[in-house]
């Protein structure tokens, strides 16, 4: 998968998915290409941040970590986008499911795999020492997951009725959104509890 297929599969149903469908790479690749590597960014981002410029970005993570403590939050939170990426993947196929729609494990992963990645690269912006900057990247990044969602769908589970493509696109963005969410909130809970330990 190249990513300069990217900018087109946000505004395509053709662009860039049609290659990916074709090449039938499995769940198996998805995880070892795209989502392993790809998933190091934020906690890789989120400690340069706290090391380079700690309270900037993040004001209430004041008093600085330390590096033992970001290297546990960043393993935490790695573990926890694994795992995300795998139950997005069990929900999109059962979103299917419930529409007569078998997509196969494969095309349900592949989407699960390839929509959060505007998510992973928008944590570079954590590179400039600006919290306003770091925010609007997170939205856009947000928006174009959705519409990597929207587009990918149709040729990544095969739905030829475009009616049936819409309401599992809605149900999977909600559901993305909500699992992002909750994402947080339980990395939130575990670190909380890790670092109050300490």
């Amino acid at each position: 998968m190249m990513m300069n297929h990217i900018p087109g599969m946000l505004v395509s149903e053709k662009t860039g998915w049609d290659e990916i469908d074709k090449s039938n790479y499995s769940a198996r690749w998805f995880f070892r290409s795209l989502v392993a590597p790809l998933s190091l960014l934020p906690p890789a981002m989120y400690a340069y941040a706290e090391l380079v410029h700690p309270g900037v970005i993040f004001p209430l993570s004041m008093p600085a970590l330390s590096i033992t403590q970001l290297l546990v939050i960043g393993i935490v939170f790695y573990g926890m986008q694994l795992l995300m990426v795998a139950y997005m993947a069990m929900l999109i196929e059962r979103m299917a499911q419930a529409r007569d729609h078998d997509p196969g494990y494969d095309g349900a992963y592949a989407l699960a795999a390839i929509a959060p990645m505007p998510l992973w690269l928008s944590s570079l912006a954590l590179l400039v020492p600006n919290q306003g900057f770091v925010i609007a990247v997170g939205i856009v990044a947000w928006v174009a997951a959705l519409a990597l969602i929207r587009h990918g769908v149709r040729p990544l589970l095969h739905v030829d009725d475009e009616k049936t493509a819409r309401y599992i696109a809605n149900m999977v963005s909600m559901a993305g959104i909500a699992a992002g969410i909750g994402l947080l909130l339980v990395s939130g809970m575990i670190l909380s509890m890790l670092l109050g330990s300490w």
